[in-house]
Order: structure tokens, then sequence, then C-alpha cells
């Protein structure tokens, strides 16, 4: 099992606009093959700053799911509308 932790910083005023998306993501995510659970976290300092995390089997099917059409289409729409920079992720095996 991995943990993926994504981080994310997005622009003012497009904090409740993420949130929605994730909400919608969380269905692809939960229908990716080997995606255990995930969790949007928001950092109490720095409302615009976001973590998910998510539990997958291994670090393959996290891979899978990121070059994946689904993921794709989130990711380009996220950098033109509702990101302030590049996100940034680190994989936790254990």
């Amino acid at each position: 099992m991995v943990t993926v932790g994504m981080n994310y910083v997005v622009l003012p005023g497009k904090q409740g606009e993420f949130e929605e998306k994730f909400a919608a993501v969380l269905g692809a995510l939960d229908a990716a093959d080997g995606h255990t659970s995930s969790t949007l976290w928001r950092d109490v300092v720095n409302d615009a700053s976001y973590l998910i995390t998510s539990e997958w089997n291994d670090e393959d099917a996290f891979k899978a799911f990121i070059t994946s059409d689904a993921f794709r289409s989130v990711t380009s729409w996220g950098k033109a509308e509702i990101l302030a920079g590049r996100p940034s992720h680190k994989v936790y095996k254990h």
C-alpha cells in the first residue's frame, strides 16, 4: 500500500470551486483500480492551500490513474481556472 500526498494552492476566492470539483473527482478516484480512499484537507492558516491524501494498493495503480484521460481533463481545467501554481505530490510507501 502507498499513500500519496498531493499539494495544491488555489487562486484567491476559488476555494469553494476547488472543493466542489474535488467532490466530483472523488467519483473518478473511487472508480480507479487500486484506489482505496481519498481525503481533502484545508490548511487552517492559509485557506487557499490544500492537501489531498490518497491510499492506493501500489504505486503503479496511482501512476495509471494520473496518466488517465480522466485525470488529465481535470488537471487541464485546474491549471487554467483554479490553481495558483503547479501542484506537487509525494508518495509514501508503507
